[in-house]
């Protein structure tokens, strides 16, 4: 499989497949695609692993995508403006992704629900206490709110942040939840009551836009109607 990734804002990545060659992605993820690509809709493993996927923000079914009779192109499209990403998943190189953050994968990447181990990490961090993780091997491709800022944390170092902002981390890293030093801190600073903090070693992938920024940013723009 061979890919490239188009677009600034709202960016999509083609794939080109080989013959026999399979995507999988989300329901709905497909933008457009060759004549030859045969698509099969599946639960992916069983209706276990399909509700923990539910749970961590994608649909219960997944459809896969398989080139037939030669060379085939499928493309995947963001959802949100943002960027896509692509990493290289191995055993022993998992990947932690915020809900709805996988867009499309190799065959051999596996989606799972992600469960905080600390629940006040996941109650109060504003990453949710279910998070989506990719594991086996492959390419698998995520998409972020804004642009990406990428920290590579040694062990034990650690780095604050506000909630929505982290979209990604290696499995290695470790999530909890800070809160905010000071009433008038957290009543006046516009900073919520608790931030997030993530600790090595690994590497993290902050969102410059997260959704629930975006939507409180356009939302006094928004006309209703009566």
């Amino acid at each position: 499989m061979q890919y490239q990734i188009v677009g600034d804002t709202l960016p999509a990545v083609v794939c080109t497949l080989n013959v026999k060659e399979s995507m999988i992605t989300q329901n709905g993820g497909m933008a457009w695609m060759t004549p030859n690509m045969r698509m099969e809709t599946t639960t992916n493993g069983g209706i276990g692993k399909a509700v923990g996927r539910m749970f961590s923000g994608e649909g219960m079914f997944q459809n896969i995508y398989t080139a037939e009779g030669g060379q085939g192109m499928i493309s995947f499209a963001s959802s949100l403006p943002g960027c896509i990403r692509a990493f290289t998943i191995s055993p022993g190189r998992d990947m932690i992704v915020q809900k709805r953050g996988f867009l499309a994968s190799e065959m051999g990447v596996t989606l799972s629900v992600f469960l905080q181990k600390k629940f006040g990490a996941g109650l109060f961090g504003g990453e949710g206490f279910i998070m989506q993780r990719l594991s086996g091997q492959g390419i698998a491709f995520v998409e972020f709110d804004g642009y990406v800022v990428e920290y590579d944390l040694q062990p034990g170092q650690q780095l604050v942040v506000d909630t929505g902002y982290i979209a990604a981390m290696d499995a290695t890293c470790r999530m909890d939840i800070q809160q905010v030093p000071g009433i008038k801190n957290m009543i006046f600073g516009g900073e919520g009551l608790f931030n997030t903090v993530v600790t090595g070693p690994g590497k993290v992938y902050l969102q410059t836009m997260p959704m629930n920024k975006l939507a409180g940013a356009i939302q006094p723009y928004i006309v209703t109607s009566r």
